[in-house]
């Protein structure tokens, strides 16, 4: 699996340069930045000492749709409660969510705010799941490639794991064509998007296993057909 960590707007070389590093200390490489500063400056490179591959790699977008639309799995990460979500997988746990996801997941993007004021509601709305780094404090808030590097050294476990086999099916279930189907049947039934009930289940979705999915998906799919029949 390709974990891709990206920084939605980052101001400060410094962090961008530190950041780079963590990921690489952690055996990771694939670095996104959406509307960055001077990601090469002197000052980034300094901090990203013996990362500098790293950072010279990094992929640039105008925006952070952009910057996920190929990827499978979208984790934005959020230091505070917000409306958008019910659910917060602490950073403990993503692994956990991940795993369970099995071979429905071939690239995920972990998703970084602004230093001033993290993701917007919108942002963290179009994520799959939100992700927190429980502190003991209120303040100060973690720093930017503080967190960076929490969440790498979560997420390099990953590492240590069999490569999953892919599916012989030609059409293998993915978390997003499973998510599909759910919108398509909820929508058949009445159920409106952007409605409390529509977003609280597929929120609910994008954290269930790869057993669950499989068999949510079934029974979405044998809905359809019989709707179709009709």
């Amino acid at each position: 699996m390709e974990i891709y960590f990206i920084l939605v707007e980052p101001a400060v070389p410094e962090n961008i340069g530190a950041s780079a590093r963590a990921i690489k200390t952690m055996s990771f490489s694939k670095l996104r930045l959406v509307n960055p500063c001077d990601y090469l400056s002197k000052e980034a490179r300094k901090l990203a000492h013996g990362s500098h591959d790293v950072l010279a790699a990094a992929e640039v977008f105008q925006s952070l749709e952009g910057a996920t639309g190929d990827l499978d799995f979208i984790i934005g990460t959020s230091a505070k409660n917000r409306r958008v979500r019910h659910d917060y997988v602490q950073a403990g746990n993503l692994v956990e969510v991940i795993r369970g996801k099995g071979s429905m997941i071939r690239s995920a993007g972990i998703v970084f705010g602004r230093e001033e004021y993290g993701l917007s509601n919108e942002e963290a709305a179009d994520c799959d799941i939100l992700c927190t780094i429980p502190m003991a404090g209120k303040y100060p808030s973690l720093n930017l490639s503080q967190a960076v590097m929490i969440l790498a050294y979560e997420l390099s476990s990953l590492h240590r794991e069999e490569p999953v086999k892919g599916s012989d099916s030609p059409d293998p279930l993915t978390v997003i064509s499973a998510r599909k189907i759910v919108e398509e049947s909820l929508t058949c039934i009445g159920v409106q998007r952007n409605r409390v009930l529509f977003n609280r289940i597929i929120e609910r979705i994008n954290l269930t296993g790869e057993d669950d999915l499989h068999l949510i998906y079934s029974v979405c799919k044998f809905f359809r057909e019989t709707v179709t029949a009709k």
